[in-house]
Formats: C-alpha cells, structure tokens, sequence
C-alpha cells in the first residue's frame, strides 16, 4: 500500500471513528434520558417492559458501537504506526541516497587524484630516460662526427698535439 493511499484510509477511519463516538453519544444521552424520566413518572407495568426491552436493545448497540470503535481505534493505531515507520525509512532512504550522491560526485576528483600520484613516478621515469637520451644522443652525434673526420683524412694518423715550446726537446752534440 503506498503512502497516499494510507493517508485515504487512515482519513477514512478517523471519519468513521467520528460518526460512530456520535452515535454513542446519542445512544448515551437517549438512555440516560430514558433512565431520568423514569425515576420522575412511574409508568404502566406495559411500558415499563417495552422501555425495558429498548433500554437492552440500546445497551446492545452501544457494546457493539464500542467493539467498533476499539476495532477502528486499534486499526488506526496500527495504521499510524506504519505511516511513522514508512517516514523512518523514507528519510533514511532520502538521507543514504543524498550521501551516495555527494559520493558519485566527489569520485572523479578522487580517481583524478589516484591517477596523478601514480603518473608522477611514471612522468619522473619519464623525463630520466628522455634526458638520458638526449645525452646519448649529443653523445652519438660527437662520436659520429669524429669518425667522419678521421675517415676524411684518411692515411693520416690521428696523433695529439701539443703546443710548440712546451717541451724542451733534447739535443745531440
């Protein structure tokens, strides 16, 4: 039963509560009408038992009026005690389903997040192995123009120089 409609049905008991606490009311203030005009005018032994039988028909319908109204009463209680129940869990679903959503939302922040620190010693790594190449590289250009001069000069030796007058060369005679 969804929340509308036991809103309609508890609605409808109360309604009904009502109308019966007003019969038993009236049956109430007929009887005690019936038991005070008796006390004032002794009637005919006749109408003594024609009241006596309506007095036990009312007194019949008013337990019956009251078994109904204890039934609806307990029927209400009931009722109310789940619609309370049914808001506990409304907003226990309302309150879980706000924090699932703030969750849902603060998830990319924390995948991004996540994924950085894992990229950094990646992007470290990274960078290491392009400076090493660069230096291999500047390395690799150095060897390859030295070879490409030595191979031009062809017969010639590739032997150090040194600077005239440095060395004092020894002299024979």
């Amino acid at each position: 039963m969804t929340f509308p409609e036991l809103q309609a049905e508890v609605a409808y008991l109360r309604e009904e509560l009502q109308m019966r606490d007003q019969l038993v009311q009236q049956l109430s203030q007929e009887l005690f009408r019936l038991v005070k005009g008796n006390e004032t005018a002794l009637p005919a032994p006749e109408v003594s038992e024609r009241q006596m039988a309506e007095m036990r028909a009312l007194r019949e319908q008013l337990q019956s009026v009251e078994q109904q109204v204890t039934f609806y009463q307990a029927q209400i209680a009931d009722r109310d005690s789940e619609i309370y129940q049914l808001r506990q869990t409304a907003q226990e679903l309302g309150d879980r389903s706000k924090m699932l959503e703030k969750v849902v939302q603060e998830m990319p922040h924390i995948y991004r997040e996540k994924f950085e620190r894992r990229l950094a010693p990646i992007k470290e790594k990274v960078s290491l192995v392009q400076r090493e190449n660069r230096q291999l590289h500047a390395e690799l250009q150095s060897v390859s123009y030295r070879l490409a001069v030595r191979s031009r000069r062809g017969t010639q030796l590739d032997l150090p120089t040194f600077p005239s007058g440095s060395v004092a060369l020894p002299t024979l005679g």
